[in-house]
């Protein structure tokens, strides 16, 4: 198991990764800021969509990424 340090920083490498350093810093100014549950908002988020659904979304929104690098 990872320590939090650790936690930290690979999801701020993450984000920067797939939003850049300055909307990662603004997405975590966002949630300090806000009162927001985030796993009331994960609970929400794909409700009425199947396994199958879900996964073809992501499946079109990595192509759909990987079609904006090139």
């Amino acid at each position: 198991m990872r320590v939090d340090t650790e936690i930290k920083v690979l999801d701020f490498e993450i984000l920067t990764k797939y939003l850049g350093l300055v909307e990662a810093e603004r997405f975590v100014s966002l949630i300090q800021r806000e009162k927001f549950d985030y796993t009331k908002w994960r609970q929400n988020l794909f409700v009425g969509l199947s396994g199958e659904e879900i996964s073809k979304r992501a499946i079109e929104s990595r192509r759909q990424s990987l079609d904006q690098k090139l």
